[in-house]
């Protein structure tokens, strides 16, 4: 038999699933049938899944999602803020946070990524508040499986500063984690400390211009500038520390010019306290890029005793 006869004739018996030879055959099924027969499937409403919904806040309907994980629960849940405008949306960890056995909810904030309204920092911290809310309704929790006692926020960028002022806000937040966390309104805190408020207005317009705004509808740079000026005593980091000081918190910083604001909220819920401050530094960029396993590892470490 020529040599290409002979490769054309192999491939056509793996191609028939070992026709040739069916004793091997027989015996390999019978061995997937009995190894399948050892696997415990999720049945009917137990599985996985993912859940989409619209979630009602202050007139707005906000395009969400829950990645619903296996078993019967109550599950507890993470809610996964993004941050500002929110292209990272750390997707990749909630699949990984679900796999660990935790339900996450995300979002998207009124006036961001296709959801009606305006955006604004103030409307962000409403938001949050109207997703907690939703979760806690009843009928919702017992749709998605949620332990209601175990709510977890974790932000990234602006997402952080959303988890430090919701979670300081409401005292059921079982726990706060922060990923490369913004502290935006303390940073405007200290440029006006610096110098006039209309040059601190213009340095955090133009940073927040270069971030990128065309994922955000009815608000400008300088207005958004001028509402964490605003704000910038009562919003700042260090203002929520006494109403955060008794609960967990995970504090990851990275290589983007955020850490000394980050570790300044680390050192004073420590002094004040809490003795429940998780703190990690990975050498990566703001998006995590080239450590999202590292990121993953750290905050499944820290999610599994307050699933407990």
């Amino acid at each position: 038999m020529k040599r290409h006869t002979t490769t054309a004739f192999l491939a056509a018996c793996l191609l028939t699933g070992l026709a040739l030879c069916p004793s091997s055959a027989t015996a390999e099924t019978k061995a997937i049938s009995d190894a399948t027969h050892l696997v415990q499937k999720p049945q009917g409403d137990s599985r996985a899944s993912m859940e989409t919904m619209q979630i009602p806040s202050h007139g707005a309907l906000m395009n969400a999602l829950v990645y619903v994980a296996a078993g019967a629960g109550p599950h507890p849940t993470v809610v996964l803020l993004h941050g500002f405008p929110g292209n990272e949306r750390n997707l990749d960890l909630a699949q990984d946070i679900r796999r660990a056995g935790w339900n996450v909810l995300y979002f998207n904030y009124r006036g961001s990524w296709g959801t009606p309204g305006d955006f604004s920092f103030s409307h962000g911290i409403e938001d949050v508040a109207s997703a907690l809310a939703y979760l806690r309704q009843p009928e919702n929790a017992k749709r998605l499986r949620v332990d209601t006692t175990r709510i977890v926020l974790i932000g990234h960028s602006m997402g952080g500063f959303m988890t430090v002022q919701a979670g300081a806000a409401d005292p059921a937040v079982k726990a706060i984690g922060m990923i490369s966390a913004a502290d935006m309104a303390g940073r405007v805190q200290g440029l006006l400390g610096k110098g006039t408020r209309q040059a601190a207005i213009q340095s955090t317009s133009m940073g927040l211009a270069d971030e990128g705004m065309a994922p955000l509808s009815g608000c400008t740079p300088d207005g958004l500038a001028q509402e964490l000026a605003e704000h910038a005593r009562d919003w700042s980091f260090l203002s929520k520390v006494a109403a955060l000081k008794d609960r967990p918190a995970l504090v990851i910083t990275s290589d983007d010019g955020l850490t000394t604001w980050n570790d300044a909220f680390s050192a004073a819920l420590r002094k004040a306290g809490d003795r429940q401050v998780t703190t990690l530094h990975l050498a990566t960029d703001h998006a995590y890029s080239d450590k999202r396993t590292e990121l993953s590892r750290a905050v499944l470490a820290w999610l599994a005793p307050l699933a407990q």
